[in-house]
């Protein structure tokens, strides 16, 4: 491992926290243009990655089934091509919709809903926020019994019990929050989500599709230069969470030019 020139890296895009853990423990932290270990950070994109965690956990309980179409929840999907998207294949981002619903352009439940396909479900990978909506519509149509919003379920079943501090989300013009991004943590702690997902478990999170080998739930799969098990959460302008369970390392960065290349920094830490 080479901390010193991974941070050197970073320091040259922006850097605004990083913070690297080896064995369970915080080895190297540094802090640019103001920013302070306490001060939450945008996430952006990387939010998506507590989405298919947290669908296996709701799969555990007894709430979903991740082949399960969304047809089953809303029948106005029971048409051709649309009865046969299932949930996984929404966080898979394998449904067949097209590219959108980013950054602020984030549609509500019904408006996600309401989307025509452009691909047939499961044979193309299209990036965007919409199928994390359309997710985030049943997830909260099979919680409404219990009282709870996909975001209220995912801070009591996964983060509380990490102890990871959300410092705020995004609220769109409903009252309701953004799966595919919208949540601000400091790197200390969504660096304890790293560590979590460091220690095993929920692999199924971590298989590609046919359609893109290289993504999974919520999680990207690999990146050249790295070690062969890493995965990793990504965010507009440099933001990540890299996780390589061989090296018992996890490493967060947070930082403010698109320029910043995660396949380099990765390479410099690993050297």
């Amino acid at each position: 491992m080479s901390l010193a020139d991974a941070v050197d890296y970073a320091r040259k895009y922006d850097l605004h926290e990083l913070a690297i853990a080896r064995d369970g423990e915080i080895v190297a932290e540094e802090y640019g243009d103001g920013w302070v270990p306490e001060r939450p950070h945008a996430l952006y994109s990387g939010t998506k990655s507590f989405w298919g965690v947290t669908a296996l956990l709701a799969h555990e309980d007894g709430l979903l089934d991740l082949d399960e179409t969304v047809a089953a929840t809303f029948p106005a999907w029971d048409v051709p091509g649309k009865r046969l998207v299932t949930l996984r294949m929404l966080l898979q981002l394998t449904a067949g919709i097209g590219f959108g619903g980013l950054g602020n352009a984030v549609p509500l439940y019904g408006k996600a809903l309401a989307v025509e396909l452009k691909n047939a479900p499961g044979t193309s990978f299209t990036y965007g926020g919409v199928p994390l909506q359309i997710f985030g519509a049943v997830f909260a149509r099979k919680l409404e019994a219990r009282g709870q919003t996909p975001h209220r379920y995912l801070q009591l079943r996964l983060l509380d019990p990490l102890g990871v501090a959300v410092g705020s989300w995004r609220t769109l013009s409903d009252g309701t929050r953004p799966l595919p991004t919208g949540a601000f943590l400091s790197a200390r702690e969504w660096i304890k989500y790293g560590l979590f997902m460091a220690r095993g478990g929920f692999d199924e999170a971590l298989r590609g599709s046919s359609a893109n080998p290289r993504y999974g739930l919520g999680w990207w799969l690999g990146l050249k230069g790295a070690p062969e098990d890493l995965f990793y959460a990504s965010g507009s302008g440099g933001q990540g969470m890299y996780v390589v369970r061989s090296e018992r390392t996890v490493a967060v960065h947070f930082g403010g030019k698109p320029a910043y290349d995660h396949a380099a920094f990765v390479k410099r830490l690993f050297a």
